[in-house]
């Protein structure tokens, strides 16, 4: 039976991608925005809304005298290296991604702020109220401040594609497929591990951990395969930059987060080099050309085979 759920969730996946990325593109053309921006903004978004349901859900658990902060800053940190590590990794490997000077000088800036600034706030072992609203008012800054360079473009008509309505239906019921489809597939692939006789340790590390980045591996495979590069690195920049900062954030607005040291001393340092890896890596052609891809994916499986051995271990 779990076999059966999971090509039904593999399935699910391929026809929500679908559905969002034409939803996506047609809300695009209609809105004027470009194709980077809709995956910053809308398409990042709505692949992460399930990290911030286990942040509230946790936060609510330690307002009542639970410990789960653990979960959200590991769900957080772990999601941000899945998607700059093994996602962009991946698709690196498909299509030479590209994006102009600028555009990686102010959001790659983004994404090693943020990641700081976190690590400031974790610093002292806990995200407190007050820090929590920091991180989201800075998030909700980096958004405007995105959108402002769209203004004044309006909603455009385009003839021969979707209405505007159609095209927003379209976009949320892709999204809404994604996103419960790939806990469904998550949730059977440990099922059926488990099954094989594989050790918790690996399904932890590989499954659950890439589980949390399934909706931007799908969602930037399908942008990349009908030639929305941009599309793609946008919702993994976008998605990197939310889960690093409103996940923490708004747990730790619910009750104060506590932030393990060894998370401080490994994940963040390790997310902020290979973060600064990726970036290096186009600037110097402003693009990411596969064998760089090649080198940003082994980072990321360092990371998991480190991991894997660690838990093992102990």
């Amino acid at each position: 039976m779990d076999i059966v759920l999971l090509i039904l969730g593999l399935a699910g996946l391929w026809f929500g991608t679908e559905v969002t990325i034409r939803g996506a593109i047609s809300a695009a053309k209609r809105f004027g925005l470009s194709e980077f921006v809709v995956g910053v903004v809308i398409l990042s978004i709505g692949s992460d809304l399930p990290e911030l349901a286990i942040a509230i859900d946790a936060g609510i658990k330690n307002l009542a005298g639970g410990s789960y902060s653990d979960v959200v800053v590991g769900s957080a940190l772990g999601s941000s290296l899945g998607q700059i590590g093994f996602v962009l990794g991946l698709v690196g490997l498909m299509a030479y991604l590209t994006l102009p000077r600028d555009v990686i000088y102010r959001h790659g800036g983004a994404l090693l702020g943020s990641l700081l600034l976190v690590a400031m706030f974790g610093y002292d072992g806990a995200v407190t109220f007050t820090e929590g609203m920091v991180l989201l008012l800075v998030y909700s800054v980096y958004l405007i401040a995105l959108l402002s360079q769209t203004e004044g473009r309006g909603v455009t008509e385009q003839a021969g594609g979707l209405s505007l309505w159609r095209s927003l239906a379209y976009l949320a019921v892709g999204l809404t497929i994604v996103v419960a489809t790939a806990e469904l597939t998550v949730s059977s692939a440990v099922n059926v591990a488990r099954m094989l006789g594989l050790s918790d340790a690996v399904v932890a590390i590989i499954l659950i951990g890439l589980g949390s980045s399934l909706p931007e591996l799908t969602i930037s495979i399908a942008a990349v395969l009908k030639g929305y590069h941009r599309m793609s690195v946008g919702n993994l920049i976008g998605s990197t930059v939310f889960d690093t900062l409103v996940p923490i954030g708004a747990a730790a607005l619910i009750a104060p987060l506590a932030f393990d040291v060894g998370m401080l001393h490994f994940e963040v340092p390790y997310l902020a080099f290979v973060t600064a890896v990726v970036l290096f890596f186009f600037l110097h052609r402003q693009g990411l050309q596969r064998w760089e891809a090649a080198v940003v994916l082994a980072l990321y499986c360092i990371y998991a085979v480190v991991k894997l051995t660690v838990s093992v271990v102990h």
